[in-house]
């Protein structure tokens, strides 16, 4: 475990975010408060018990109070020491070198990632630390990878993008179920959402991505993203017991068509979301996430089953567990943890499937995903 480690959030005061400051500490790292808003950041800073007063003289006023329905990661007794918030916007290269200052490594919970990833993960390599971040950005994690590979490469550091529920999640499960295959002809990824509560951050990414690819859809094929204008076609998909067969959108792409085939040899990488969630996605007037348990998760639950086929074989594994963006945090920070004790196995710009033991991986988070391989095979 770590001891008091400094390890930076920017947009800590976010909904992700709080999860991963949280997870940080539990774990006793101590978290440096980053984000792009100064008075958030001092208002999350005053929560937990023991904070530094602020630089300003002046008295803080109250946390302004949380929006109906809006969840908020609670926040644990101190586990080390909590340094000032570090308010850094990400147009200003010397406050992010300033807020980046004493930290071993960077996590990224700030979207749109479109504006956000690169001038932070800029910041990362002139301070030579490890970059990671929670985007579900298709064009912001393509982004990553085109524009820094070589850097970070030279550099010798890590820039590990989508390290969430969608893209990271995805590649450590396929990655797992290849085991020993060096390549296959199709993986799928079938996302099985109780219900989906997005956050004003989750809505807000998803608009940017929308106008940066003009309305149209993308789905990875033949070795390649594509872009079309297709409608995505509802089928049945055969999730294990308990949840069983359920409508799902085909094509319904996440960032995992970009994660997985950048380093795994699969020409076809299909991802697949529930009807019922996709509807709440879509919805005109949608909610945000409630806490239901003490830790600040709502009770959403998932189910993410994973296929992959080469000739007439296939293996297939399953994840479940609860709260796509509470799930998040322990991915994230376990990644933190793997990069600064050395278990890594690239430099540079990689997906968390090429970065680390993918099996070894998901077992170290069993106290909050159970992964298990189903006894039924698909047909």
């Amino acid at each position: 475990m770590a001891t008091h480690r400094n390890v930076a959030v920017y947009g800590a005061y976010g909904h992700t975010g709080r999860f991963v400051v949280a997870e940080l500490r539990e774990r006793g790292y101590a978290p440096l408060l980053l984000g792009r808003d100064r008075d958030k950041l001092q208002a999350m800073s005053q929560s937990f018990p023991g904070a530094p007063r602020p630089a300003s003289a002046r008295q803080l006023e109250a946390p302004p109070p949380t929006p109906a329905g809006q969840l908020e990661a609670p926040l644990p007794a101190p586990a080390g020491h909590l340094e000032a918030p570090r308010p850094a916007p990400v147009d200003d290269p010397e406050a992010l070198d300033r807020a980046l200052d004493g930290a071993e490594a960077v996590i990224n919970t700030a979207g749109p990632f479109a504006s956000t990833a690169g001038p932070v993960i800029e910041a990362a390599l002139r301070a030579g630390i490890p970059y990671i971040d929670v985007a579900a950005e298709i064009e912001a994690n393509v982004d990553t990878f085109t524009h820094f590979a070589e850097r970070a490469r030279a550099a010798g550091t890590v820039v590990l993008p989508a390290m969430a529920f969608y893209g990271g999640l995805g590649d450590l499960l396929v990655t797992t179920a290849m085991g020993d295959w060096s390549s296959a002809d199709e993986a799928h990824i079938a996302y099985g959402l109780s219900s989906w509560h997005p956050t004003g951050g989750t809505l807000a990414a998803g608009a940017v991505s929308a106008r940066r690819r003009g309305g149209r859809r993308i789905r990875y094929s033949g070795g390649e993203l594509r872009y079309h204008d297709d409608a995505l076609p509802t089928v049945e998909w055969p999730f294990p017991a308990p949840l069983g067969t359920r409508s799902v959108l085909s094509e319904f792409t996440m960032a995992d068509v970009v994660t997985v085939p950048s380093h795994l040899a699969i020409p076809e990488v299909r991802t697949y979301m529930t009807t019922n969630a996709a509807s709440d996605l879509f919805s005109p007037d949608p909610t945000a996430p409630t806490a239901v348990d003490e830790r600040g998760r709502s009770a959403q639950t998932f189910v993410v089953d994973v296929v992959v086929r080469s000739g007439g074989a296939e293996r297939r594994l399953v994840a479940t567990g609860q709260d796509i963006y509470a799930i998040s945090a322990p991915l994230a920070v376990e990644a933190v943890e793997r990069i600064l004790t050395g278990r890594t196995r690239a430099a540079g710009v990689a997906s968390a499937g090429a970065l680390f033991d993918a099996p070894g991986f998901l077992d170290a988070l069993s106290a909050h995903l159970t992964v298990h391989t189903p006894a039924a095979t698909l047909g």
